[in-house]
């Protein structure tokens, strides 16, 4: 069986394309996104629509960047609170005694 670390390493677990949000409104919302985005290439000419796409597109990738880092800080987090967990294992044990 493959680590998870190695499955990482190798590139064969993406995490960040993996993960579907569960939150209820996000298919509703990616619906309307659409539409609405549908509308402005309707109402747009080519250029002003390229335009706006470029828009989206350099929001797109801050937001990837956001993202990203808020993913690096969440797992710093959560390798900070096992390494904390673990450092006081014994202590817990012992106070149970």
């Amino acid at each position: 069986m493959n680590s998870i670390l190695e499955a990482l390493y190798n590139g064969r677990l993406r995490p960040d394309e993996m993960m579907m949000p569960t939150h209820p409104e996000y298919q509703a919302l990616g619906r309307q996104i659409a539409a609405l985005t549908e509308q402005w290439k309707n109402r747009l000419s080519e250029e002003e629509f390229r335009e706006l796409e470029q828009l989206f597109d350099l929001c797109g990738r801050c937001e990837g960047m956001h993202t990203e880092a808020a993913f690096a800080q969440g797992f710093r987090l959560g390798a900070n609170m096992l390494i904390e967990v673990m450092s006081q294992r014994e202590e817990s044990v012992l106070e149970f005694n």
